[in-house]
């Protein structure tokens, strides 16, 4: 897990690079078409700015995109709250904050820019639905994700997509609105290609790397609680209990441990998490090794 945990801080510095990337060949491409090559460094300069804002402040629009109400104390909803402190004791980990979603959709997430500063959330769907020890396998798959880095990762890739769509789109707006393209076809063919190609990209690198996440944390959270099966029948239950969210955002679907929008809204190859039917399998296979 630890080489896992270091391969995570690895790939963080790897895919901001290639992000950085895509968008430093953004704008090389309209500086070159435009003979002007402040748009380089003002590109760069949104890009990081934006990636820095949502570090630091993706966490808090998460909570208030889901609707997430703090547990402030074990007597609010203290089932949740033991599970979460015992987790936290077992692992060696800072207890994060706890926040609880009224919403009869059975879900969770973590999210934080470290395990100094994660925050885990449910629903009040799921704490419905899980008895002790599957709701201790939710948990446990969520820590995993603090624990693993994997809140760090979401969030500033996250960043950088919302930053590559941006710039995308206001290069299209240069190309077809702006005043110096004189109507030359290869600046509306760039247009096009910033318009589909790089957003593209960037989502399925997101997607890629998500998926990936959500098998590494279930895998962490089985080896903390010893007990693969438990949360086995909880992705179960989630599979067949699931139902959209009622307050839904694709920009946070991959935070979530199942799919908050529900399989056969969106295609198989942009789904932000792997089957469950795969990740159940994976757990009884570990079940077997114990």
């Amino acid at each position: 897990m630890y080489r896992a945990i270091a391969k995570n801080k690895r790939n963080t510095v790897f895919i901001i690079l290639f992000f950085l990337a895509i968008i430093g060949g953004l704008g090389w491409l309209a500086a070159t078409i435009y003979n002007d090559l402040t748009i380089v460094i003002v590109t760069l300069v949104i890009a990081t700015a934006y990636a820095l804002f949502q570090y630091f402040t993706a966490d808090k629009q998460a909570l208030s995109m889901s609707g997430a109400v703090e547990v402030r104390s074990k007597s609010d909803h203290p089932r949740l709250w033991r599970t979460v402190e015992n987790l936290s004791i077992t692992t060696g980990t800072k207890m994060p904050r706890v926040f609880v979603i009224s919403d009869p959709a059975p879900n969770a997430f973590a999210t934080g820019r470290d395990p100094e500063h994660a925050v885990v959330a449910a629903t009040t769907g799921l704490l419905d639905i899980m008895d002790d020890a599957e709701l201790e396998g939710v948990m446990a798959h969520e820590l995993g994700h603090v624990r693993n880095y994997d809140i760090r990762l979401s969030m500033i890739v996250f960043g950088l997509v919302v930053a590559v769509g941006f710039i995308s789109d206001m290069l299209v707006r240069m190309a077809f609105f702006g005043r110096n393209n004189n109507g030359n076809p290869v600046v509306l063919i760039f247009g096009l290609v910033a318009m589909l190609i790089a957003p593209l990209v960037a989502s399925l690198v997101q997607l890629a790397v998500s998926r990936q996440r959500e098998y590494l944390a279930d895998a962490t959270g089985a080896m903390t609680t010893r007990h693969p099966d438990a949360l086995a029948r909880a992705l179960a239950k989630l599979e067949a209990y699931g139902r959209p969210m009622k307050r839904q955002n694709s920009s946070m679907a991959h935070l979530w441990i199942a799919d908050p929008l529900r399989p056969g809204i969106v295609d198989r190859l942009f789904a932000t998490h792997p089957p469950i039917g795969e990740r159940i399998k994976r757990l009884e296979q570990m079940g077997g090794s114990f």
